[in-house]
Formats: structure tokens, C-alpha cells, sequence
């Protein structure tokens, strides 16, 4: 029990604002689903909407359920808030103002009906179901149908935003966003038809004055004075929402005024450049009010690191970290004081610093269009490629007669790669990387590693009898795969940046491509594809061996003849299914 207080401590410091404002807007968006995948069954019938809405209460008003709800709603409301307070600069893109703008205008639009129904149920036990709502909408006060679409569409928008912005970053996000983006468009579309059919329904059954003495009773619509009284109540509530955006606005301007009163501070950039900002603002913010490109994949909100500054000079004059900064530095493995993230640093005197990490000038905003170009971190399998005996090949050949023959070993190890789902990545000479898993869950990634290995084997050797007639042997190869957590995104400078893939995963691939020659074999593979993969355990001869780098040796699969491995694929896919 001694040790667990430290996974608390380590949970506290990897929290941040915007991410209780994440958990508070999940709960909330998964309210709004619910609400609206119920709005839908009104596409079938108002008696099927009232039995859905049966079970969205049930759940929604159990009371942990309900506190959790609600206790998530005024806090998203009031970091809203905050967050209209806090930001000092606007200038990020169009999205995120157009986010806070959208969100910032839910509560006044949602007043009237939650008070309507939520506290006219607790003050005067009002039963307002969907009849009533509808007729509401569509007969008493048609004007008010308009305000409801409206904070309908608002409302999911602004849970759309919140959605893409926390999973951008994630590595199955290029996969889910076809399914994501369908979603986002049927359910409100489903939601408002559905509102619709129901409204028509309920507006032609109002006719029926049979219909109206069910429906319309005290109970379910109230009086007229608890109309109005819920009316006040609505007034009030809004009139307070309002006055706390104004205080937050005048508390904008009393610290704006302080600022001024406080004196400027010059920010200095390393590479001649220095602006001169308000003291208080954060460096990333003094760079985009500038015009300064500064990288920032998170959009500052110290979820990356690719922001990060190295303080030239004296550094101890500097704020303390945050608990959110100081995780995000350790996290990426740095103590040095004198570096720091450019979003959470808000010096109060003269600064001189650089950038670690190079912005893509082409954008005003330092950010990259993809994420993954300026660093991601995720599961990829890499195969290293490399033609055997180049050499003496090009001994007794012209320059250009070897480069064609280079030339048609990579087009067809390239190909075999393609076919397989691999993206060709990289080409070194005689040699190449190749990447699994850009688009693909790990086990499919090492399935179609494997694959491609069989593949380029196949494609050498129709290739060696297509120039049989120009080679005194047969080219040969050896290919190293291995898979496991590595760093993706552009490398390089200027005009001559590549993406790439960084870390022991790749190293691992190109030492098992090399020890091919020394184990007079076609291709070595790290035992963790081959479980991963699904292989069974006895299917390929399994040998230690030692990685320059690594201390201990490292479990491999030797592979004689790589067109195997095709068919030891596909029968441990028949295996499985």
C-alpha cells in the first residue's frame, strides 16, 4: 500500500484543465447522443419515442448517474468560462474560437428547456413527455421549434469539435475517421427527421380534442402562473449566465490594463528575431500574436512536446513549471531546466531562447496539416531489404547498366511492399525500409510484413530470369523484420525532409537484415511479429541472438526460404477463423 500514493501523484500531474474539460464534455456529448438517437425513433412513431425515452431517463436520473451528469455540465460550463478568461490569443485556427464560441452559447440556448422540464418536474411534478414537447414545437409556438434545432445543431457541432481535437492525435484515428465522420452527419440527420415525423404526427392528433384532454392536462403542461413563474426562473438563470460572460470579459480587461501598467518584455528567438509582448503571455501565444511560426501539433495544450523552447542564458528567474508541464517533460525524457514548452511558459522578464523543434513555415500557425508529420508515436513493423553481392556486380559494368539493374531490384521489392499494404520508405543504396502499420492494427501489420517478405522473393526471382541473359548470378537478398513502438514524422531540413520512422524497432530490423549473411539465410524475424502474427510456435526454427546495443539476446525465427511464408500466413489466419 506504501507505493500507492505515487500512481495518484503521477494521475494528478498528467491532468490538466483542458482535460477535466475533456472528461466533463464526453459525458456531456454522451448524453446528447443518447438524446438524439431517441429524437430518431420518432422517424417510427411518437409511442416509439416514448418508450425510448423511458430508458434514457432511467439511466440518466439513476443518481449516481445524475450527479455525475450534472456535476459535468456546470463544470464544462464554467471551464468554458474559464476558458474565455484565460485565452489571450485568438489567432489560432478558425476552428478552435469558432469551438468556444459555439459552446459558450449552449447554456443560454438550452435555459428554457431545462427549466421547463427538468425543474418544472421537480417544482410542480410536471410530466412533459414527448407529446407535449412536440406540441409545443409544433403548435403553441412554432417560433421556438427554430431555437431548438438550433441548439441542437450547435450542441453537436460543438461535441464534434471536442471529439476531433482529442482524437486527432491517436494512432487508429486515420482508420476510424470514414466511420466517425458518417456518424457525425446521420445521427443529427436521423435526429431531426425524426422530430419532425413525431412533430407532424402530434400536430395532426392536436385536432382531436379527445387527444388534447389526454395530453394537456395540468399535470403534463402546468398552469399558466407555473408557466410563467418557470418563465422568471428562465429569465434570471440567463441574465446570471450573461452577467458571468461580461465579468469574465471585464476580468479580460482589468488584466489586459495590468499588463500594459506592467511593462512590455522582449522575447528574443535565437536567430535574430525578438518581439516585444505584454508580460504574462505565454512564449507559444507571444509567437502566433507575431506571426512567428512556432510548432505546436497539440495547438498548445501541453499535449505534446513539439513545442519546446531551450532557454538561452540564465534560467532561474523563470516561473516553476506546472505539474502539467513538468509531466510532459518527463515524459519525454528531460531534466535539463533551461527546456521548456513554449505553451506554458509565461515569462515575466526579457527571454532569449530557440526552438528544438523546426515549424513548417507554410503554415501561419507552425502546425503541421497531419499530426504524424511532425512526430507520432506508434506500434510499426519495419522490413529491411537489402540486395546482395552490389559490388561485384557493378565491377564489370557500366555505371549506368548497374544502376538499372539497382533500379529493377527495389521497383520489384517496392511492389511486393505495395501489394502487401507496406508503404516503401526509404532507399539506401541496394537497400530499403519499408513500413507496416501506418494504416493497419498491429497483427494485420506483421501479416502483411511477412507477406511482402514472401512477395519480394517470388519478384526477385522472376526478375533474375527476366536479365538471366545479362547475370553471371542469380541476384540474392536478405530481409530483417521487426516491430514495436517507434516515432514517425518528418525528418530533415528544408527542402530535403523525408518522413521516416525512428527508434529501436527499425535498428532492430536492419541488425536482423545484416545477420542474414553471417546465417546463410533469406530473412530473419524477431520472434515478437512471429507471435504477433499468429504463428504457431514450431513453425519456424527459432535461434538467440545477440544485437549490437542490446544486453541481452533476442529470440529470432530463421527463414531459409522466404516464399514460405506466404503460406504459413495464410494457414494461421484459416487456423484462427
Amino acid at each position: 500500500m506504501a507505493s500507492a500514493p505515487a500512481p495518484m501523484s503521477e494521475l494528478v500531474r498528467a491532468t490538466s484543465v483542458r482535460q477535466v474539460r475533456l472528461v466533463c464534455g464526453v459525458i456531456l456529448f454522451c448524453y446528447v447522443i443518447s438524446h438524439f438517437l431517441n429524437h430518431a425513433l420518432g422517424n417510427i412513431s411518437v409511442e416509439a419515442m416514448e418508450a425510448g425515452v423511458y430508458y434514457h431517463t432511467s439511466f440518466w436520473q439513476f443518481l449516481p448517474v445524475a450527479i455525475l451528469f450534472y456535476t459535468a455540465a456546470l463544470t464544462h460550463m464554467g471551464l468554458g468560462i474559464y476558458a474565455l478568461y484565460q485565452r489571450r490569443q485568438f489567432r489560432w485556427r478558425t476552428i478552435e474560437p469558432l469551438q468556444l464560441v459555439l459552446g459558450l452559447s449552449i447554456p443560454a440556448l438550452v435555459m428554457a428547456h431545462v427549466v421547463g422540464v427538468r425543474l418544472g418536474y421537480t417544482l410542480y411534478d410536471h410530466q412533459k413527455l414527448y407529446p407535449q414537447e412536440l406540441y409545443l414545437f409544433f403548435v403553441a409556438a412554432p417560433g421556438r421549434l427554430w431555437q431548438m434545432t438550433i441548439l441542437l445543431l450547435i450542441a453537436w457541432v460543438h461535441g464534434c469539435i471536442g471529439i476531433y481535437f482529442w482524437l486527432r492525435l491517436k494512432p487508429f484515428f486515420t482508420r476510424a475517421a470514414p466511420y466517425l465522420l458518417a456518424a457525425a452527419v446521420l445521427v443529427p440527420t436521423l435526429s431531426l427527421l425524426g422530430i419532425y415525423q413525431g412533430g407532424r404526427s402530434v400536430a395532426i392528433e392536436a385536432d382531436d380534442g379527445e387527444w388534447r384532454t389526454h395530453n394537456l392536462t395540468r399535470r403534463q403542461v402546468g398552469t399558466v402562473a407555473e408557466g410563467n413563474t418557470l418563465d422568471r426562473i428562465t429569465g434570471a438563470f440567463t441574465i446570471t449566465y450573461f452577467g458571468l460572460l461580461g465579468l469574465a470579459l471585464a476580468a479580460r480587461g482589468v488584466r489586459a490594463w495590468r499588463e500594459r501598467r506592467g511593462g512590455m518584455i522582449a522575447l528574443s528567438y535565437g536567430n535574430g528575431k525578438t518581439v516585444r509582448v505584454p508580460k504574462g503571455l505565454s512564449v507559444l501565444e507571444a509567437s502566433l500574436r507575431h506571426n512567428v511560426p512556432h510548432a505546436s501539433v497539440c495547438g498548445g495544450r501541453a499535449r505534446c512536446s513539439t513545442c519546446r523552447i531551450r532557454i538561452i542564458g540564465d534560467h532561474d528567474a523563470l516561473p516553476t513549471p506546472s505539474q502539467r508541464e513538468a509531466f510532459v517533460l518527463t515524459r519525454v525524457g528531460t531534466n535539463d531546466p533551461s527546456i521548456r514548452l513554449a505553451c506554458q511558459l509565461r515569462p515575466m522578464s526579457d527571454l532569449s531562447f530557440f526552438q528544438l523543434f523546426t515549424p513548417h513555415t507554410h503554415s501561419t500557425d507552425g502546425q503541421a496539416s497531419t499530426p504524424a508529420r511532425i512526430g507520432q508515436e506508434r506500434y510499426l513493423v519495419s522490413l529491411f531489404v537489402d540486395m546482395r553481392g552490389s559490388t561485384q556486380l557493378a565491377e564489370k559494368r557500366l555505371p549506368f547498366d548497374t544502376v538499372f539493374i539497382v533500379n529493377r531490384f527495389l521497383g520489384a521489392v517496392s511492389q511486393a511492399v505495395i501489394e502487401n499494404g507496406g508503404q516503401p520508405n526509404q532507399f539506401v543504396g541496394d537497400g530499403m525500409l519499408a513500413l507496416f502499420g501506418l494504416t493497419a492494427d498491429p497483427q494485420t501489420a506483421c501479416r502483411q510484413a511477412l507477406k511482402a517478405a514472401s512477395g519480394i522473393a517470388t519478384h526477385i526471382d522472376e526478375l533474375n530470369q527476366l536479365l538471366s541473359h545479362d547475370l553471371r548470378q542469380p541476384i540474392r537478398f536478405g530481409i530483417g523484420i521487426h516491430g514495436g513502438e517507434v516515432i514517425i514524422g518528418d525528418i530533415g531540413y528544408r527542402d530535403h525532409i523525408v518522413f521516416t520512422a525512428l527508434g529501436d524497432a527499425v535498428n532492430v530490423a536492419a541488425r536482423l537484415q545484416d545477420m542474414t549473411k553471417t546465417l546463410a539465410c533469406e530473412a530473419i524475424v524477431s520472434d515478437e511479429i512471429r507471435g504477433t502474427a499468429g504463428l504457431a510456435d514450431d513453425t519456424l526454427p527459432q535461434q538467440e541472438v545477440a544485437i549490437r546495443g542490446r544486453d541481452e539476446p533476442m529470440a529470432v525465427r530463421v527463414v531459409a526460404n522466404a516464399r514460405e511464408l506466404a503460406a504459413l500466413v495464410d494457414r494461421s489466419e484459416r487456423v484462427a477463423a
